[in-house]
């Protein structure tokens, strides 16, 4: 493992790489980009290149062995997924009054520090600054550098506002990293303190050859519905739920027929019955909500005549016949009215009563 084994975003990886050339890397980087562009991914790259006790050289540019003790351990927090449930459970077996004061981190090296958003609210909050606020300021035991990584943009305002003066007067001897979908969901304040590095979404040629090297199973039409749907993030392609996303698009186009064109309604109601209350109903309905959002897009784009840009390529021939029966301003007002369902999915409004209101036509619902 190495610097070469990143894909995309040259230029800013040259960047990065040059300052830890120069000796002049900043204490404060905030890495932006969609859910699965490799922000985690480059972070730890880099705390393995910062620690690197057989560093080496790659085009001329500082890189890490991969193969020593700092290395190795700093990589044992590549999967953040399964950390942070590993987190979660171990948090969940404490006794009542002690889980009440345990926050997540993830830490496989003693002087790199995950700090994931906190459940259930999924932020990160005040308590996890100050263990970086207690920590930041000793030496490292085994490294060169202390790292910290947030991994997530959504700060509580307490926590934020604890950060700031770190992030204004760290140590020599420590790195911060901040890993935002969207830098600006960041205080200002805090982006003042740091250096953006932004990365950019991949071309979906460059997705597809990935995909033809590493998932052979998928065939053609596959990789190209999976290349589109990823939003140029390799990681999100990688790890692309395709059985998952069938499934829930048969469901949504259901939905959309029902919605658009009319007629009987009893497929639309077994179809939601199914989305039920708990977690994995939720999961469920977001995942048919964001795949309803996908196709009222694709059909967006045939009416302004960009059909290269549709993602649901392998059905285009069935988009292009439902929004000849339909009327754009159905379509319209369809998004509008999946706006409203999704803001009552926070509500906790019942899902199937909710999907049911969105397949009707305006005039059978009302």
């Amino acid at each position: 493992m190495s610097f070469s084994s990143f894909h995309g975003n040259t230029a800013t990886l040259h960047r990065l790489r040059d300052m830890l050339a120069r000796n002049r890397f900043p204490h404060a980087v905030i890495l932006s980009g969609v859910r699965g562009s490799g922000k985690y991914t480059l972070a730890l790259m880099l705390a393995q290149s910062l620690n690197c006790l057989s560093p080496r050289e790659t085009d001329g540019l500082p890189d890490f062995c991969g193969q020593c003790a700092n290395c190795r351990r700093i990589a044992q927090s590549g999967d953040l997924e399964a950390g942070c449930a590993q987190a979660v459970e171990a948090r969940d077996v404490l006794r009542e009054a002690d889980k009440k004061e345990t926050r997540l981190f993830i830490q496989t090296h003693p002087d790199v520090l995950i700090i994931p958003p906190d459940p259930p609210q999924m932020m990160i909050k005040v308590d996890q600054v100050r263990r970086v606020i207690e920590t930041i300021y000793f030496r490292p035991a085994e490294a060169r550098q202390r790292v910290y990584i947030f991994t997530d943009s959504a700060f509580m305002k307490e926590a934020a506002n604890a950060l700031l003066k770190v992030l204004e007067e760290p140590p020599q001897f420590a790195t911060i990293f901040l890993l935002s979908d969207n830098a600006g969901e960041l205080l200002p304040t805090m982006r003042s303190r740091c250096m953006l590095f932004p990365l950019e979404a991949l071309p979906v040629e460059e997705i597809d050859r990935y995909l033809a090297n590493h998932r052979p199973e998928w065939k053609a039409p596959q990789r190209a519905l999976v290349a589109g749907l990823s939003d140029g993030a390799l990681g999100r392609a990688r790890s692309f739920d395709l059985e998952g996303y069938v499934a829930a698009r048969a469901d949504a186009l259901a939905i959309l027929n029902s919605a658009l064109l009319g007629g009987e309604h009893s497929q639309l109601f077994r179809i939601t019955e199914t989305y039920r209350a708990g977690p994995e109903g939720r999961d469920k309905t977001e995942q048919l909500i964001r795949t309803l959002y996908s196709l009222i897009r694709d059909l967006v784009l045939i009416h302004s005549g960009r059909r290269g840009l549709i993602r649901n390529t392998d059905i285009q021939s069935q988009l292009l016949k439902m929004f000849a029966a339909a009327d754009f301003a159905q379509i319209c007002e369809l998004s509008d009215r999946l706006a409203e369902v999704e803001r009552g999915m926070r509500r906790n409004l019942l899902r199937s009563l909710s999907l049911d209101a969105l397949g009707l036509s305006p005039d059978r619902a009302s």
